[in-house]
């Protein structure tokens, strides 16, 4: 589907979806260059992004994924056994719960099926509302960090065993 997203093949990776995908999703295309890299290792596959799709509208509404596979190097300052999340929600659909129930569930998955027990989220200062989103999941702000995309980003844990 991102092989689509790429090429600007709405058609093609609707088809592949049976959803309707939203323009706005193709706002970012170097986050999809990003995960077709990912693509090259097989191995992340599991971890990659997933679409969510109101299923009553045959819409897709935003993306849910991990940054990486588990344990990468640049996590393990902050944690052992970590993914980083990552999430998107298209404009008319926030604030509804959408994100706090893709995050939440991809997040279980991780735990269950993987044993992955601690979750980084990197919020820029000025995200209000992914700020507010993250805490409610019970992420603790550890540190900061310079991003060469997106600059000054928060660095938040979740530890999901706490929240058991």
């Amino acid at each position: 589907m991102i092989s689509n997203f790429l090429k600007n093949d709405l058609e093609g990776a609707t088809l592949l979806l049976k959803a309707k995908i939203p323009v706005e999703m193709f706002d970012h295309p170097g986050s999809l260059r990003y995960g077709l890299k990912q693509f090259e290792d097989s191995d992340y596959l599991p971890w990659s992004a997933r679409a969510i799709i109101l299923v009553d509208e045959d819409q897709m509404i935003g993306l849910v994924r991990f940054h990486s596979k588990p344990n990468p190097e640049y996590l393990k300052e902050y944690a052992t056994n970590a993914v980083e999340l990552g999430y998107r929600i298209i404009k008319d659909y926030r604030k509804k719960g959408y994100a706090t129930e893709a995050a939440t569930a991809i997040m279980d998955w991780a735990n269950i099926n993987f044993g992955v027990e601690n979750f980084i989220a990197s919020v820029s200062p000025g995200n209000k509302d992914s700020l507010k989103l993250i805490s409610s999941l019970g992420f603790e702000k550890i540190g900061e960090v310079m991003d060469d995309i997106d600059g000054l980003e928060y660095v938040f844990l979740r530890n999901i065993i706490k929240h058991l």
